[in-house]
């Protein structure tokens, strides 16, 4: 499958990066061991990965700006365009040696995402999307799962960090939805639990404080795969947006319902 001059610039971007990942993600497990342990290693691995990827990136698309996990926001000299990176999502699975964690880079164009892609460095699947022009993985055409009953979905999701905040409103909804679907999962990477969704592999993900450069990649991916991506509510998702509700288009308004409703219910009583 031929790709287009975009996705080809970040396919090769990820994959020179996602290479000296592997290559550390080799030493983690001897790492594990160390008093230490292997928090700083990584820190440095992640770093080193977005410097590739921007080097990448800029040699390629010199006057784009850039919005990164690590760097934070850069001006290009063209103010319509830039890239949204996270250079490795799944940090903690790739702390403690689990082959779950990606790549995601992203293109945006005056405020609208154009272009995705998710790179896995332990296996090398490469999912990608074009506005308008489908969502793949390697060279299969994606589309989201066709079921449409709640009993048989199986929902993605993200549980907050001990000590942040949304912990109490997570578990309210996670009591109020588990007995209602077949399975939760919870991966440990915003971006794969997005692909999988796109990919027809679970039905829904909801998280909330996730950060453009966790999700930009991935809502391009579920919307080209034909599935919807909004606030838990149901209002329009934007990368300033708390939550993310996204599923295939047969259970979207049921979930919204229900996840939502229990957010919401879960706020007024807080309030109370």
């Amino acid at each position: 499958m031929s790709h287009s001059p975009l996705i080809t610039i970040m396919a090769r971007a990820a994959r020179k990066a996602g290479s000296k990942l592997a290559r550390d993600f080799g030493e983690v497990e001897n790492l594990q061991i160390s008093r230490k342990g292997p928090a700083d290693f990584v820190t440095h691995a992640d770093l080193k990965a977005e410097a590739t990827i921007r080097e990448e990136l800029m040699n390629a698309r010199p006057d784009f700006g850039f919005l990164m996990e690590e760097s934070g926001e850069t001006q290009g000299r063209d103010k319509t365009q830039r890239w949204i990176v996270d250079p490795l999502d799944g940090t903690i699975n790739f702390m403690h040696g689990i082959p779950h964690f990606a790549i995601s880079i992203a293109l945006e164009q005056n405020g609208t995402i154009v272009a995705g892609l998710i790179y896995e460095p332990a296996n090398g699947n490469l999912w990608h999307a074009e506005k308008g022009r489908g969502a793949f993985l390697n060279e299969r055409r994606l589309r989201v799962s066709a079921r449409k009953q709640l009993l048989d979905a199986v929902l993605a999701t993200g549980i907050p960090h001990h000590g942040r905040h949304g912990q109490e409103q997570f578990f309210t909804i996670l009591s109020h939805i588990t007995p209602k679907v077949c399975g939760i999962r919870r991966f440990g990477s915003a971006a794969l639990d997005l692909a999988y969704v796109a990919a027809g592999r679970c039905e829904g993900f909801w998280e909330t404080g996730l950060a453009p450069w966790d999700v930009a990649a991935g809502i391009l991916m579920v919307k080209e795969a034909g599935g919807f991506v909004t606030e838990l509510d149901g209002r329009e998702h934007t990368l300033k947006s708390v939550g993310l509700l996204a599923s295939n288009d047969n259970l979207h308004s049921t979930l919204t319902r229900e996840i939502g409703g229990a957010a919401k219910r879960f706020q007024a009583a807080a309030k109370a």
